[in-house]
């Protein structure tokens, strides 16, 4: 698997599951960045949402909650951003791997 191609298709589905502007990212250290800016966003005006956005993503919700309960050195929107960035590669990773083979037969279905 392609490091670039991991980087890229990860940074599609963040961009789209949390409404960010794609144009103007570039490494992952940005990508990280402007994700826990959105997501202080989220956790001031809509946790909620946030909320339901996480458990759809299915990032483990005890790790939602150690993040939350900032017992790191770090904020709780930036460790949420590296929590999804972490779980967004796994998804990736997984389809990247465990392609099922393509039907040629259309009565397969």
């Amino acid at each position: 698997m392609d490091a670039n191609e991991l980087e890229k298709k990860t940074r599609e589905l963040i961009v789209r599951d949390f409404g960010l502007e794609a144009a103007g990212m570039g490494g992952e250290g940005i990508l990280l960045q402007v994700l826990a800016e959105r997501i202080a966003d989220l956790i001031a005006h809509q946790p909620e949402y946030l909320f339901s956005l996480l458990y759809r993503l299915d990032v483990p919700e005890e790790e939602v909650h150690r993040a939350l309960m900032n017992v790191d050195e770090k904020s709780p929107d930036l460790l949420l951003a590296e929590l999804v960035l972490k779980r967004q590669k796994k998804r990736i990773e997984t389809r990247m791997n465990y392609k099922p083979p393509p039907l040629d037969d259309e009565m397969a279905w």
